[in-house]
């Protein structure tokens, strides 16, 4: 049987094995533990002699471990385990004449390690007592008093380490049975074995400073791992101190070099800090361990100091230095949290504070960012304490008042670019991320110190922006376009103060002083001429500002023509990033200034004009896994000609603006639309062929018309708005040439093209605003050409949503269209509703298409157009919107769909069911409507509540009985005695009701008012349910 077990882990390790050779070994090692005697043939694989090859003994000691760990083993099974592992450790790990090539890979050694975790945590709590003595004893040759065995020592620490990742690791996840075990025996070992332990570690120290730095190493990271959860006294002596700060800072090589070790020495210090007490405990074990006089050693070290700024610069280590700053103040803030004026710890944490600023302060002014990062937690910690208590705290608020201004200084400089960037370099694209990612924490870091200290915060960021434009100003050759972006950035981020209230002037004043400061801001910006830089990230910067800052120029008009000027200049940059967003910037701006622009309207739409012809170019296809990065994205094509719309959009506003004769703006019109239209005529023929590139231009051309329509007008058919009013009559008809060249397009390609209907729907819901009432004779084509027997159930939810807005609109003017497109448009919408859905996605839209039917008739009701449903031309078809309501109603697995049916129901008990009835007959405006919705609508109230996957408990469902019930008040209402003597008589007794169930709800029915009967009916269908 062993030679099967090792036969069979050589084939399922051997790479050229045969497959469904390696597939039986590898069934028959997964067996394995569950096997009787597994355990005896997995141990003799691992210690026999001469040895396994070390894949076997490794795979034997897998086995070995999932059977002590299944629990299936008595104690003496478990016993002579231990015994023969503990024999084949002594022999291994503890013979000084041993042969060193003879011990164990290290690999291999962490897997009996391994071994040795599972078999304390089953025997160490009562049978194995002596546990940590015995691996202990590895440690030292025959008769010796110190650690002097390399071997066992470095056993014995890998021991420990597993140990600690077993039972106190966490970062792993436990059962609450496994975590209870843990901390069992955390306490066994803490009252048994801890001290032991821990003197080991100082005497493993001693005897290997110097001689072997791997085992240095080992046993600082064992001390880092148990810190944790022992008691600390034991561990943190004045020897181990001595012993760590001579690690940290001696410059003397060990065996292997002392940067490793030094790095581990660090960690180990920062892990003591980790470790949770009371604040005041841990002022003291920051003194004890005098971690600011290492620190200060260390910066003040060659490796720290002389090489700061050459490329021998130790970056790791001051990483691992600034994280240790950075949890030393973490500590020192939490102190300060906690203690008062009169508490002895206030005046320590102050007194450790003062010291450690200036240290955080130099990690965080670091040139590499990962190396400012360590600390900005701390540093954040330390401005939340400030804003919090330095009004209620006179002593941190005397602290603040001297640190803010260091800190924010420290900040502001860290936000520029350093000397080595680049920007818009391709190559450099993460690291730009990385940068501007850092750029959000500062900003973090900086309005915590606004919130603390307004006024040094405005009156640094003003020295900041103002000092560097006047500098550009006398001589721009001498200001480095960091400096200048670094001026700007602030001067963008500094709106988070000067906009607090909405805008910059209120009655032609500052609103603030920090408004007044960005006002003085503002005309530095546009007198120095700060554009003019030719760098990409200054211009980008100025039009961001002039966009966020817009109501400047609302005040001071006089500067928009030199801004506009330098803008057109930015939006021609023939760099893509700078290209791509300027157009949308130069958009936002025009739109928020466009009612200043009638002067130079002219001027501004023939600077553009080389930037408007459009060239469509057929996408590459992106697979799913692919990674495109975000430079690659705004050079694709789709990404330059939707910034390109933003152009036509900009345009759109500057024709309408205040001032621009109405002649002129249909001359501006047709300056635009001329091209576009011969270009449909290139390009229209061969679309129709089917040539996917002609298709692609005639969709740009079509969106590009739509966006030019959006940009000109705000109005909305029946705004109420004065400052939106409808275009004049001669350039609504400008716009309805372009609407005809659309339909063209539409009625030519849309047949087999989704492309075409999408931007078709798109322009027309542009060309509202544009057209008004004109475009409504047009909409029999519209609906002709948008929904074609290929659209989509999502492109008829769109549509339909449309014509929701159209209907709306015009709903004085549409009864006639509307009544002769009703019944053909909702037949289109039927068959769509009628078509399965053929996956999740389909499940979607069809769902989407249904709502957006029921919303269409709604607002036909609720606009007075209710006539237009039951019309001569579409009196046919009324039986099959009820038939469908009804059926969309009674859906159980689409609630939102079918309380928004009982909505529409409700509304027409309203509409056609007459005046509300208490006695007497009622008196339908629709004849026979009465007894149509007693007998029709009423009963769909039950229906849904009686299908079997209704589930009452239901959030969406119990809505939907609320809408039932209110169609039931509804009725009522219109119908009075009549209803209640159906429902008695008819309606509930056939559902098998009992008397006094129909008495309960007659009653409730006629006399709760709307709000208490929703309750009753939710309640009685959850009863009827159960």
């Amino acid at each position: 049987m062993e030679a099967q077990v090792e036969n069979a882990i050589e084939i399922a390790s051997t790479p050229t094995a045969d497959r469904n050779l390696k597939s039986q070994a590898l069934e028959f090692i997964s067996q394995l533990p569950s096997q009787a005697d597994s355990e005896r043939i997995c141990l003799s694989l691992f210690i026999r002699e001469p040895r396994c090859s070390e894949v076997v003994r490794h795979t034997a000691l897998d086995v070995l471990d999932n059977v002590i760990g299944s629990g299936r083993l008595n104690i003496s099974a478990l016993t002579l385990i231990r015994e023969n592992l503990m024999s084949y450790a002594r022999s291994t790990y503890c013979n000084v004449a041993h042969n060193q090539a003879a011990v164990d890979s290290p690999n291999l050694q962490n897997k009996l390690a391994q071994t040795f975790t599972f078999l304390f945590v089953t025997l160490y709590p009562s049978e194995w007592l002596s546990y940590f003595g015995d691996i202990l004893a590895l440690t030292s040759s025959s008769g010796a008093s110190t650690k002097d065995h390399a071997p066992g020592v470095v056993f014995f620490l890998r021991v420990l380490i597993q140990i600690h990742d077993e039972i106190a690791d966490v970062f792993l996840s436990r059962t609450p049975e496994e975590r209870k075990k843990g901390n069992e025996l955390k306490d066994l070992i803490r009252e048994r074995d801890a001290k032991t332990i821990a003197a080991s570690w100082q005497e493993i120290l001693l005897q290997w400073k110097g001689e072997d730095s791997k085992i240095i190493e080992l046993c600082l990271a064992t001390i880092g791992r148990w810190v944790s959860w022992i008691d600390i006294s034991l561990i943190i002596t004045e020897t181990l101190r001595d012993q760590l700060h001579e690690l940290v800072i001696s410059s003397s090589p060990h065996a292997n070099g002392p940067v490793a070790v030094r790095e581990t020495a660090l960690t180990t210090l920062t892990e003591i800090l980790r470790k949770k007490m009371n604040p005041d405990y841990k002022l003291g074990l920051l003194e004890f361990l005098k971690i600011r006089d290492v620190v200060a050693h260390l910066v003040s070290s060659p490796a720290l100091a002389d090489l700061r700024s050459t490329s021998q610069y130790d970056t790791d280590l001051a990483e691992s230095v600034g994280q240790l700053v950075n949890h030393s103040l973490s500590d020192i803030v939490r102190a300060l949290e906690s203690a008062d004026d009169q508490n002895p710890i206030m005046m320590q944490a102050v007194s450790q504070l003062k010291g450690f600023l200036p240290l955080v302060l130099r990690f965080f002014s670091d040139e590499y960012d990962e190396i400012c990062s360590t600390v900005i937690p701390c540093l954040s910690d330390l401005l939340t304490l400030f804003r919090k208590r330095e009004k209620s705290n006179a002593m941190i608020h005397e602290q603040s008042v001297a640190m803010l201004a260091p800190i924010l200084d420290a900040i502001v400089l860290k936000m520029r670019y350093d000397e080595t960037s680049s920007w818009g370099n391709e190559d450099a694209q993460t690291d730009e991320a990385e940068f501007q990612d850092l750029r959000k924490r500062l900003h973090v870091l900086q309005q915590t110190i606004a919130a603390v200290d307004p006024s040094l915060y405005q009156d640094k960021l003003s020295v900041v922006v103002v000092s560097t434009f006047e500098n550009f100003q006398r001589d721009a050759s001498r200001v480095d376009w960091r400096d200048l972006d670094l001026a700007m950035h602030e001067m963008f981020l500094f709106g988070e103060q000067g906009l607090k209230t909405g805008g910059l002037y209120h009655k032609s004043k500052p609103t603030t002083s920090a408004a007044e400061r960005l006002i003085g801001m503002m005309f530095k910006l546009v007198e120095t001429d700060v554009a003019s830089s030719m760098h990409p990230a200054v211009q980008l910067q100025y039009m961001e500002i002039c966009v966020r800052y817009y109501h400047f120029f609302d005040a001071n008009p006089q500067f928009i023509s030199a801004t506009l000027e330098r803008f057109i200049q930015i939006v021609h940059h023939d760099h893509v990033k700078v290209r791509t967003r300027s157009w949308y910037l130069f958009h936002r701006f025009v739109k928020h200034v466009r009612q200043h622009l009638g002067d130079i309207a002219q001027t501004v739409i023939q600077a553009l004009s080389d930037l408007l012809p459009i060239k469509a170019e057929i996408p590459d296809e992106v697979s799913d896994n692919s990674d495109m990065s975000s430079n690659e994205d705004q050079q694709s094509p789709s990404a330059r000609f939707d910034s390109q719309l933003y152009l036509y959009e900009a345009i759109g506003c500057i024709c309408s603006a205040r001032g621009v004769l109405v002649e002129n703006q249909v001359v501006y019109i047709r300056t635009v639309i001329g091209p576009l239209f011969s270009d449909f005529e290139v390009h229209l023929g061969p679309a129709k062929n089917g040539d996917e590139l002609a298709v692609m231009q005639v969709h740009h051309l079509i969106m590009a018309l739509g966006t030019l329509a959006r940009g000109f007008s705000d109005w909305t058919p029946a705004s109420t708005s004065p400052a939106a009013t409808p275009p004049a009559n001669e350039v609504s008809e400008e716009f309805s040439r372009c609407s005809e060249a659309i339909l063209v397009a539409l009625e030519s390609v849309s047949v087999s093209t989704e492309v075409i209907r999408h931007a078709a729907r798109f322009a027309f819901s542009r060309l509202v605003g544009v057209l008004g009432s004109r475009i409504l004779p047009q909409l029999p084509r519209w609906i002709e050409g948008l929904l074609s027997r290929t659209s989509s159930k999502d492109e008829m939810a769109l549509f339909m949503r449309l014509l929701d807005q159209v209907v709306y609109g015009f709903k004085t003017e549409i009864f006639d269209i509307l009544n002769t497109l009703l019944t053909p448009l909702l037949q289109r919408v039927f068959t769509g509703i009628a078509e399965p859905a053929t996956g999740t996605d389909d499940e979607i839209q069809l769902a989407e298409l249904k709502r957006e039917y029921l919303s269409f008739l709604l607002v036909i009701l609720n606009n007075s157009l209710e006539a237009v449903l039951v019309s001569e031309a579409n009196q046919a078809g009324f039986a099959n919107v009820i038939s469908t309501i009804e059926h969309l109603a009674k859906d159980a697995s689409d609630f939102p769909t079918a309380k928004l049916a009982f909505t529409v129901l409700c509304r027409m008990v309203t509409t056609w069911g007459g005046p509300d009835v208490q006695v007497g007959s009622p008196q339908p405006t629709l004849p026979g409507f009465d007894r149509f919705m007693m007998e029709r609508f009423s009963p769909l109230c039950w229906s849904l509540p009686s299908q079997p996957n209704f589930d009452p408990k239901d959030a969406q469902g119990k809505q939907a009985m609320g809408e039932a019930a209110g169609l039931q008040k509804a009725i009522y209402t219109k119908t009075g005695e009549q209803y209640l003597n159906f429902l008695r008589t008819s309606e509930l007794s056939g559902m098998g009701m009992d008397p006094g169930t129909v008495d309960e709800y007659l009653r409730a029915l006629s006399v709760s008012d709307a709000k208490a009967f929703k309750q009753y009916f939710q309640n009685l269908v959850q009863r009827s349910k159960r």
